[in-house]
């Protein structure tokens, strides 16, 4: 009877540890990848939070390929992707069990940054792919002074840098000499202390700063050249624009819809719109 008795006590021990984990694991939300989307991943949290007490949301770093490597191995329940997911990682992914669903959060534009010294105001899309290529390496050879110029990349890892190498360089490889960063803030402070850099961010870290400078965008020679705003983003005018994404394993459910829902809802609008990015 002793022994009936302590098990019974044993087992309704394990089911109240298990129920209590399961409704920890149900509140708990792990987002990882893009730097760019990580400043806004976090305001959404923290306002989350705020209106959901009971839930813990965790954003993290480290670029889009850490992100997108973490949801193909089930290490986070969000990724957070400056890029699309390339056929090799869907492929990868469905490999291991796992189906990734793309959802549309925000848009954002890739600004091309200068120091505030620097007189050039404008390229075309062929002269920042020459530039960043290497073929371009002075800056008289469009418009500005006799300079050679120091070009700031984001690292290989990161969706930014993808995106960039894709649609800007044509596939080409950066040029040598590029000097790498883990981050868009690092980016930013290094062109505000030199004179003859340039590099590229998302438009929100460049639009915090006053000691960097945004240059105009034109898609061809003659053609107008824009700045990364809210409506030549969505209207395409800004060629360098792209769409900002969540990827989840399966259609979002739980606690990341709930998440995904006050994002594109309105106060999750209303987040992006303060924070520089377009909803």
């Amino acid at each position: 009877m002793a022994k009936l008795l302590y098990l019974a006590v044993l087992l309704f021990s394990i089911a109240l540890i298990h129920g209590c984990t399961s409704r920890d694991t149900e509140n708990r939300l792990k987002i990882t990848g893009s730097d760019t989307m990580v400043i806004l991943g976090q305001a959404w949290a923290e306002r989350y939070m705020e209106l959901h007490t009971e839930k813990t949301v965790s954003v993290t770093g480290g670029g889009s390929g850490v992100g997108i490597t973490a949801i193909i191995d089930g290490g986070t329940d969000i990724a957070q992707a400056s890029r699309e997911m390339k056929p090799s990682e869907i492929g990868k992914a469905n490999a291991m069990g796992a189906s990734p669903v793309k959802t549309i959060v925000a848009y954002d534009g890739i600004a091309m940054i200068v120091n505030p010294d620097n007189p050039v105001e404008q390229l075309t899309m062929g002269q920042a792919g020459a530039i960043l290529k290497g073929e371009v390496k002075n800056w008289k050879e469009v418009g500005g002074k006799d300079e050679q110029i120091g070009i700031y990349s984001r690292e290989s890892s990161s969706g930014t840098y993808e995106f960039v190498k894709e649609y800007v360089l044509k596939k080409a490889d950066y040029a040598p000499g590029t000097k790498y960063s883990s981050g868009n803030s690092a980016i930013v402070e290094s062109v505000s202390q030199d004179k003859t850099a340039i590099g590229y961010v998302g438009v929100a870290y460049a639009k915090q700063r006053n000691d960097v400078k945004i240059l105009r965008i034109a898609k061809e020679g003659g053609s107008e050249g824009y700045l990364p705003t809210k409506e030549t983003v969505k209207s395409g005018e800004y060629p360098i624009s792209r769409s900002l994404n969540f990827y989840t394993n399966g259609e979002p459910k739980g606690t990341a819809k709930e998440f995904i829902d006050f994002v594109k809802g309105e106060e999750g609008k209303a987040i992006t719109e303060e924070l520089g990015y377009f909803g």
